[in-house]
């Protein structure tokens, strides 16, 4: 689907370079090399995921796994541009890209060390809807299959990236009206917020899964929080994809694709851009964090710049939170068929991050041929604010 008439007004969004795309495949980033242990652990540091099958050697010896195997969010860390690649296509002049959402299938693969992902990625559709952030926003969605080193399909993602101009957003300051003051934690409150990550990473470390017959219509899962979130926190989670490591990747165009969308211009304004020529000399030209579309992740200056307001988190990196939290209340004989994740906010320098989740179906036959859980899943700030409204279907073992 697509709707190339911008609402009416002074400002449009320029979709010229945008609608001949639709449907087509497009190129991007290939990694060189297979996902190694360290790429693992340092994964999980950077999405604050404790559990000891994807980081403790010893641990993951004694386990079915017989070794360290990654988190089922691993797909987005093996990816090129955090999964939202297939999303931002086409020039857009004087734009910028927030993350809208994401839907993941997942077809019981379990990424180990050695594999390797190759990904098929695909314009799929876009819309136009006038906002109060931006006035005329893109909300652009594009598929990416994951398929490991033997041809197995390891996972599809469909990402939503919102596209607005960023001159705008500027203008309208909606951020900078509406969001409260940095917060300022006292110690008594921060030793509660490490309470609650303390009692979550105790309530399945040992990764007892839930049997299927025993859960029921409005079980509650383990409340878990990240946070406060800060610049290094931003930083360290932006350095654990694969792909910002200099030298990493090449760039992959689809055979027999006319004009194929690889590593263009979307339109970045002034300040967020990459300069690929220098960057094969010095490669910090085309970081992404000091120097790109990521800048205003981890500077406030920046971050206005684009309507932030302040230094923010990762899209990618909620969709991965939603995951990881449904795998680890599943267990080492669950896992994770299909998650949505609706981003309704940001994570802002300062906030923590509360997760709650409700069992609210239960299926002993769907199409997966496997029972399957529906459990729905809120993030919230320390306000009670919505960052991330998700729905996950979790497989589960019958006895």
């Amino acid at each position: 689907m697509s709707n190339s008439a911008a609402p009416q007004g002074e400002v449009q969004l320029d979709l010229s370079d945008v609608d001949h795309r639709l449907g087509q495949l497009v190129g991007g980033g290939q990694l060189y090399d297979p996902c190694a242990p360290g790429d693992i652990r340092r994964w999980v540091m950077a999405m604050d995921y404790p559990n000891p099958i994807h980081w403790d050697e010893e641990f993951a010896r004694k386990s079915k796994f017989g070794g360290i195997i990654a988190p089922q969010s691993i797909a987005v860390c093996l990816d090129f541009g955090h999964g939202a690649q297939p999303a931002v296509v086409g020039h857009i002049p004087g734009s910028h890209l927030i993350f809208g959402g994401e839907e993941w299938w997942f077809y019981g693969y379990r990424v180990r060390p050695g594999d390797k992902l190759f990904q098929e990625r695909r314009f799929h559709d876009y819309k136009i809807t006038d906002t109060k952030f931006a006035g005329p926003t893109m909300f652009s969605r594009g598929d990416t299959i994951h398929r490991n080193q033997h041809g197995t399909v390891v996972a599809k993602e469909r990402s939503t990236g919102i596209r607005y101009l960023a001159a705008e957003a500027d203008k309208r300051k909606m951020y900078e009206q509406k969001l409260p003051p940095k917060p300022k934690w006292t110690a008594e409150q921060i030793a509660e917020v490490d309470k609650v990550r303390h009692d979550w990473i105790l309530s399945n470390r040992m990764g007892v899964s839930p049997i299927f017959g025993e859960v029921k219509v409005g079980d509650r899962l383990p409340r878990r929080v990240i946070g406060p979130h800060t610049i290094a926190s931003f930083a360290t989670e932006y350095r654990a994809f694969a792909f910002n490591m200099w030298g990493s990747y090449a760039w992959v165009a689809p055979e027999g694709v006319k004009d194929p969308w690889v590593n263009q211009d979307p339109g970045w304004v002034e300040g967020f851009g990459f300069d690929e020529e220098g960057a094969k000399i010095d490669p910090r030209k085309r970081d992404g964090l000091y120097l790109g579309p990521s800048r205003g992740h981890v500077d406030e200056e920046k971050a206005g710049e684009i309507g932030m307001a302040r230094a923010y988190g990762y899209g990618a990196t909620m969709g991965a939170w939603v995951t990881d939290y449904l795998a680890y209340w599943a267990g080492n004989d669950g896992f994770v068929r299909y998650v949505k994740s609706d981003f309704r906010g940001a994570a802002f320098e300062g906030d923590v991050t509360y997760f709650d989740a409700e069992v609210v179906e239960t299926q002993a036959e769907t199409a997966w041929g496997v029972p399957l859980v529906t459990v729905k899943v809120k993030l919230t700030n320390q306000d009670g604010a919505a960052v991330v409204v998700a729905t996950g279907q979790v497989e589960l073992p019958v006895g």
